[in-house]
Formats: structure tokens, C-alpha cells, sequence
């Protein structure tokens, strides 16, 4: 069995709870090396997670038009939902 990892919004909030600990100018240097380390994971995971939600928007919008609308810059086309 695999480890669950934390969803993305968990992950988000774990990083602003890291910025308010290392701005507060409370934590010592060693605790905040190691804070640190957990943000520049955390990071990480969260880049991850948003790559993946973007493919998978890229792909439902190729699947609905038959192709991608994509901007002057090469991104894909922002959509108004309203």
C-alpha cells in the first residue's frame, strides 16, 4: 500500500503556517533550516500537483474543441467561466 500524500490545499496552508514561523524571527537557525527544507518540499509537491491540474484541464478542453486555443505567448487560452 502506498502513502497517501497530503492534498494540495493542505500543503499550501503547511507553507503559510512555515512563512508566519520564519518571518516572526522566532525560530533559531537550526529550526529554520529545517523549516526550510519542509517549505522547499512542500513547494515541490504543490508545483507538481498544479502541473498536473493544468494538463488535465489542457486535456478536457483538447477533448471538447477537438484542439488547444492558445495565446499569443504559446499558453493555453484563458476561458471566462461566466
Amino acid at each position: 500500500m502506498t502513502k497517501k500524500e497530503p492534498d494540495f490545499e493542505k500543503n499550501f496552508q503547511r507553507l503559510e503556517e512555515i512563512l508566519e514561523a520564519m518571518n516572526s524571527g522566532e525560530a533559531g537557525l537550526d529550526k529554520s533550516l529545517k523549516l526550510y527544507e519542509e517549505a522547499n518540499d512542500l513547494i515541490i509537491a504543490c508545483g507538481k500537483r498544479l502541473n498536473e491540474a493544468e494538463q488535465k484541464i489542457e486535456k478536457l478542453i483538447k477533448q471538447r474543441d477537438g484542439e488547444l486555443a492558445l495565446s499569443d505567448d504559446g499558453a493555453p487560452a484563458v476561458e471566462s467561466f461566466e
